[in-house]
């Protein structure tokens, strides 16, 4: 399966992620163990490798948690996200200032290793269910404060997003209708509120819910918590009517299943929330 590359994010949405972790992490006194044992003017190169195989997101975080501490540091890709590399590759060079590298090494390779295990990750689920036209999308099950680097990782494995926000979309879930008193109204009430603008979806647990969000004219239903058997004669259901969504603790090992009822997409909260970080680290280039 082909991916198109993503396109990087702006440096004005990245630069305070980096400036809130930096400051996070120099704390009261700064980088103590580094003044403590290199001298201040020593020059040092690193480079960045990888110690996984696995997809690279985050260099232009890494870049900027460098460029933050010191701007004279010298920054040299030599990947870009979005691409797959081997174990031992050498994903960037650093060379400036001894303290100042140490300093900005921990940022970096945060980002770097989380973000990368993010998109490592989709890539492989998004390849395990190519056969099927089911898209992968992420939810709003992100680290607070991380949500647009979440989502781009997952972008850049080749995933696709759900909502950003709340505002992005109306999607009225069970607790909507709990407390709205039914499907039919809440709808009603939704398609009142957007106008032609805002999308509407609508979740539903069971198969006499759909038909009622179907009978109300609903573009999109999220098929929560569903088994195959049942998954699969929703989506018959919404043929030519609707767009379908799958949802609720899908997980590497059960997304086929899920993949092969003919679903539109699959929501996986697992993308942002369980993934494993990809092990990356900072080696001394003598």
């Amino acid at each position: 399966m082909t991916i198109e590359k993503e396109p990087v994010l702006d440096d004005v949405l990245l630069k305070p992620l980096v400036e809130d972790a930096l400051a996070e992490d120099l704390g009261r006194r700064g980088d103590v163990p580094s003044q403590a044992t290199i001298p201040a003017d020593m020059q040092a190169q690193l480079q960045i490798k990888a110690r996984q195989s696995g997809v690279i997101c985050g260099m232009d975080l890494a870049r900027l948690s460098f460029a933050l501490v010191d701007a004279s540091i010298k920054f040299v890709a030599q990947v870009q996200d979005g691409e797959t590399v081997a174990a031992g590759a050498v994903l960037a060079t650093v060379k400036g200032n001894a303290r100042h590298l140490l300093t900005a090494e921990r940022t970096a390779l945060n980002f770097m290793t989380h973000l990368s295990g993010i998109a490592t990750a989709t890539r492989q689920i998004v390849d395990s269910v190519a056969q099927y036209p089911a898209q992968i999308t992420c939810t709003r099950k992100t680290i607070p404060g991380l949500r647009i680097v979440q989502k781009y990782a997952v972008r850049c494995g080749g995933g696709r997003n759900h909502r950003l926000g709340l505002d992005d979309a109306i999607l009225i879930k069970d607790n909507h209708i709990a407390i709205v008193g039914d499907i039919k109204t809440a709808i009603e009430q939704a398609q009142h509120f957007a106008g032609h603008l805002i999308p509407i979806e609508v979740e539903v647990d069971t198969l006499e819910q759909l038909e009622q969000a179907l009978e109300a004219g609903v573009s999109l239903v999220l098929l929560d918590n569903m088994s195959p058997e049942i998954l699969s004669q929703a989506v018959a259901m919404c043929k030519g009517r609707a767009k379908t969504e799958a949802s609720g603790g899908i997980t590497p090992e059960t997304v086929r299943a899920a993949a092969s009822t003919g679903v539109d997409f699959i929501a996986m909260g697992y993308l942002t929330h369980s993934t494993t970080a990809l092990d990356i680290g900072l080696d001394f280039s003598a």
